[in-house]
């Protein structure tokens, strides 16, 4: 059990909450309840709760400076839920900076909305006690979970058929069964960014892109994930077949959603959008129109639809990446330096060749930028690093003038990310091995297949099969074949379960093949085996 403590100077309050829900039953115990942070705090020390809901504003020590000083001197743990009311909401942007894992407005507050941030918070605590390598970084939280990669891959195209799309959404259990698709390219714009410090700005847009999260989807069915820290991009899920329709429901969403995001961090998003799409397929061209249209949103006009600019006569803006696409992805997910660097080079002689086209190269940089973030392990690190000494690290890109400029910047990143590549590269392919062999693990009641698994992880069979050959003890078969069996063996300790059920449960095609198989890595039959084990008393 997960210990909770429930902190705030109304009593009112901490009986509301804790008449709420049934703790019990979300495996949480209430271990204590404070008046003031710095009773809290005292508690803290005794009882080590996992979980702490906070009042942002209390007397002799308020929720802010709770979650500070927990932070400095516990770590990651408590993890905190922040009560507000709209009139604090200054307080919350700085409980963000700390990383808390929601906040809750009071008089919103209901059963449903306090289980959904719990619960959220129970994910990460189940995380950290696991000690998954997958575990996201709190301080970092920047496109680390596998549906923001397949998001990138369905932006730019990346898939490599239609299967490997079916695969990575029935095992990320995604749903595409809408009416349409529109995409939408976005960015944070900080008039007062110039007085700010690098660090400052992350911390100002990665707050504001939470709080876009948790409000959208309140008005629409969207997916939204990061680009960098400033960009971002949206894809709404439409209910229906009506351009009109669908373009009013996501300005009035929008309206609503960036109102609140000016109001509590005085920073303005602009963002373009892209026509509807009856397939996922057809995404990526959606983000096209987004892009392209997004160069005409400005402080005063800050939402732009395509289907109000398609009577402009302006050229495209935009960078076609899908010329280079098979070479990207075969450099970012292999780590094939030699390609990667041909194929930047190549991208940068044709910047050189339209010096006029400052646009599309800008536009180009930034693409393979964001999929460097996207599908690169520790993406975003790794790119920072490249641009440690630079003003503004990488997102220097976007403080150059024109098309030389903005070459140099790319070649430093295609020399950057070649020279770290080279030195992961060994340790990435271990990891991919080591990835692929848990989630087989995990996996092994399913009938599973070199083509299903490697669609999974978003890269090649013919890759994957080598990566096992050379970094695995076994092949990738072999490996399986050895699973099974293994969880076969712990099966058979129930002297009630039959060879047959056995073989289902473990997605054999039938108990024949599967007395084939255990027989041939055992040497002897199931039934023998289960003899062996469970000898019949005379």
């Amino acid at each position: 059990m997960f210990k909770l403590l429930i902190v705030d100077d109304e009593p009112l309050v901490q009986i509301g909450i804790k008449s709420m829900l049934d703790w019990e039953s979300l495996g949480i115990t209430i271990c204590q309840t404070a008046m003031n942070g710095k009773a809290a705090l005292d508690l803290i020390e005794e009882y080590s709760p996992e979980i702490v809901i906070a009042d942002i504003k209390m007397p002799i020590m308020n929720g802010l400076e709770l979650v500070r000083i927990c932070k400095e001197r516990f770590g990651q743990l408590p993890l905190f839920i922040i009560l507000t009311s709209y009139e604090e909401f200054s307080l919350v942007k700085e409980a963000i900076h700390y990383q808390v894992v929601d906040y809750l407005v009071k008089i919103e507050l209901d059963p449903e909305s306090l289980e959904a941030s719990v619960k959220k918070t129970l994910d990460i605590l189940q995380n950290i006690q696991k000690s998954e390598p997958g575990l996201p970084d709190l301080k970092r939280p920047i496109l680390q979970s596998f549906q923001d990669k397949f998001f990138m891959r369905l932006l730019y195209n990346l898939f490599e058929n239609e299967e490997q799309f079916r695969v990575q959404c029935k095992d990320l259990k995604l749903d595409f069964s809408y009416q349409g698709y529109i995409a939408a390219h976005c960015a944070f714009f900080d008039s007062h960014k110039s007085s700010m410090t690098s660090e400052k700005q992350i911390n100002l847009y990665m707050s504001a892109l939470q709080m876009v999260k948790e409000l959208l989807v309140k008005y629409m069915d969207c997916y939204l994930f990061p680009l960098d820290v400033r960009h971002f991009c949206i894809i709404f899920y439409l209910e229906e077949d009506n351009t009109e329709n669908n373009c009013h429901a996501i300005q009035s969403a929008l309206d609503k959603t960036y109102s609140m995001i000016n109001k509590y961090f005085n920073v303005t998003v602009l963002t373009g959008i892209g026509r509807s799409c009856d397939s996922p397929f057809l995404i990526s061209e959606s983000y096209q129109d987004a892009r392209q249209v997004f160069n005409e949103a400005d402080s005063d006009h800050t939402i732009v639809f395509y289907q109000e600019s398609n009577n402009k006569p302006y050229s495209n803006k935009s960078f076609n990446i899908a010329v280079f696409r098979n070479d990207i992805t075969k450099g970012f997910e292999e780590f094939d330096t030699d390609v990667l660097y041909k194929t930047f080079t190549e991208i940068a002689e044709l910047f050189r060749m339209h010096p006029n086209h400052y646009l599309q190269a800008v536009d180009g940089s930034c693409n393979i930028l964001y999929l460097a973030i996207s599908l690169l392990p520790e993406g975003e690190k790794i790119v920072s690093g490249i641009f440690e000494n630079y003003p503004g690290g990488y997102r220097s890109i976007y403080l150059h003038t024109n098309v030389e400029q903005v070459i140099e910047w790319f070649l430093t990143f295609r020399d950057g990310l070649c020279e770290v590549l080279n030195v992961r590269k060994k340790s990435y392919k271990n990891r991919i091995v080591s990835s692929v062999e848990k989630y087989i693990c995990n996996h092994i009641n399913e009938k599973l297949t070199l083509n299903d698994t490697a669609a999974v992880f978003g890269i090649t069979p013919n890759y994957l099969s080598v990566l096992f050959k050379k970094h695995g003890e076994m092949g990738f078969s072999e490996y399986i074949t050895q699973q099974k069996i293994k969880k076969a063996k712990e099966l058979m300790k129930n002297p009630d379960l039959k060879v047959y059920e056995i073989a289902g449960e473990l997605g054999f095609d039938s108990a024949f093949y599967f007395s084939k198989v255990f027989k041939k890595v055992e040497g002897v039959s199931p039934r023998v085996y289960q003899q062996q084990i469970h000898p019949v008393e005379m």
